[in-house]
C-alpha cells in the first residue's frame, strides 16, 4: 500500500498508479483540486452499479468509513484501483471488503474484491470533525488495534502496528477533545490511526467488531461509538483465551471506558437500542466472520450476556 501525507502529494500518487481520470466518490463537502470525470455525492449509497456506470480509469474516496467502503465497492465492481484521502480515524482505507449502507445508513449488504493502492492523509481534512465523530472514530481505530493483537490472523507485524496505534491513540485522543484544532494533537492521532489501519489490513477483525456490525448495520448507528462500548465486553472475554494479548493492550490503555466516555453514549441504551432486541442481535453477532477469526468463539447465549453487560 502506497502511504503519502498531505493532499500536494495526491496527483503524483495518482499518476504512480495508473489513474488519470477517476471517479470522485465524495459527500458535498469536500472537494478536492483533481481532473475528475464525474462525482458520486451520494454518501452512503447502495447504487452501486449506477455509480459504476460513471466510474472512469479510478476512483478517488474522500470522507469517512461510509464514503471509503462506497469506493470500495466501486473498486470491486468496476475492477479499477482506489485511491482513499481518509476524514476520520476509521480505517477502512486498509481493506479490500467493504459494507454497503442505504442513505439511512442502514446496512444492505457488502462484499470483497475492491483494489485499494494508496492512502493520502491530510490533517487539515480532520480539524472540522466533530467530537462525537473523533471519539467514535478513534475508538474503532483502537478496537482495531486490540483486535490485531489476538485473531486468529495475528502476525509479528501487525502487532507493531498495533501496539504503535493503541500508544497514539491513548496518549493524543484525550489531547485532540480539548483542542480540536491543534493541528500537532490531530496528527499525532491520525498516525495512531494509520497504524491501527495498517494492523487490520494485515490481521484482521474479532468479537468487538463482530458485536458492534451487527448491532449497526440494523439501526444505521455509528460503528465507531459502537466499538467503543463493545471493546470492552469483548477484552473481558478474549481475557480467558488470549490473557497475553490482552495485557499487552491492556498495559498501553487501561480505561477504554473512559476513553470512550470522552464522546458520549457509552451504553446501548443511550442509542436507543430496544433490550428486546438483544437476542436476535446476538446470535446476527455469533455467524459473523470477526466472531469465527476469535481466539474462541463465542455462542448467541455468551454474546447475549456480553451486550447485557453493556446494556
Amino acid at each position: 500500500m502506497i502511504v503519502r501525507w498531505g493532499l500536494a502529494e495526491l496527483p503524483g500518487v495518482l499518476a504512480g498508479v495508473g489513474v488519470s481520470r477517476p471517479l470522485l466518490v465524495a459527500s458535498p463537502r469536500w472537494d478536492l483540486p483533481i481532473d475528475a470525470v464525474a462525482r458520486w455525492s451520494e454518501v452512503p449509497s447502495q447504487r452501486i452499479d449506477d455509480a459504476v456506470q460513471v466510474v472512469g480509469d479510478g476512483v478517488v474516496a474522500v470522507g469517512g468509513g461510509s464514503a471509503i467502503d462506497l469506493g470500495k465497492a466501486v473498486s470491486a465492481a468496476s475492477g479499477t484501483p482506489l485511491v482513499s484521502v481518509p476524514t476520520t480515524y476509521a480505517g477502512a482505507e486498509w481493506t479490500t471488503y467493504y459494507g454497503v449502507r442505504d442513505p439511512e445508513r442502514k446496512m444492505r449488504g457488502g462484499g470483497g474484491g475492491a483494489h485499494p493502492r494508496a492512502i493520502v492523509y491530510d490533517v487539515g481534512l480532520t480539524l472540522d470533525l466533530p467530537r462525537e465523530t473523533t471519539v467514535g472514530t478513534a475508538m474503532n481505530a483502537l478496537a482495531h488495534c486490540a483486535e490485531a493483537l489476538y485473531v486468529r490472523g495475528r502476525n509479528d507485524e501487525a502487532d507493531a502496528h498495533a501496539l504503535d496505534g493503541a500508544r497514539l491513540v491513548a496518549e493524543w485522543l484525550p489531547r485532540v477533545v480539548d483542542a480540536p484544532h491543534d493541528r500537532a494533537a490531530r496528527t499525532e492521532l491520525l498516525r495512531g490511526a494509520c497504524h491501527a489501519g495498517a494492523a487490520l489490513g494485515g490481521a484482521g477483525l474479532a468479537l468487538g467488531h463482530a458485536l458492534a456490525q451487527a448491532i449497526g448495520g440494523r439501526y444505521g448507528l455509528p460503528h465507531g461509538t459502537l466499538n467503543g462500548i463493545c471493546l470492552p465486553a469483548a477484552l473481558r472475554w478474549n481475557r480467558q483465551w488470549a490473557p497475553a494479548a490482552v495485557e499487552r493492550f491492556t498495559a498501553i490503555v487501561p480505561d477504554v471506558e473512559r476513553l470512550a466516555a470522552l464522546g458520549g453514549p457509552t451504553r446501548l441504551r443511550d442509542l436507543g437500542v430496544p433490550y428486546e432486541d438483544l437476542p436476535e442481535l446476538a446470535e446476527a453477532a455469533a455467524g459473523r466472520n470477526g466472531n469465527r477469526a476469535n481466539p474462541r468463539p463465542a455462542t448467541a447465549a455468551e454474546i447475549l450476556e456480553l451486550l447485557s453487560s453493556v446494556y
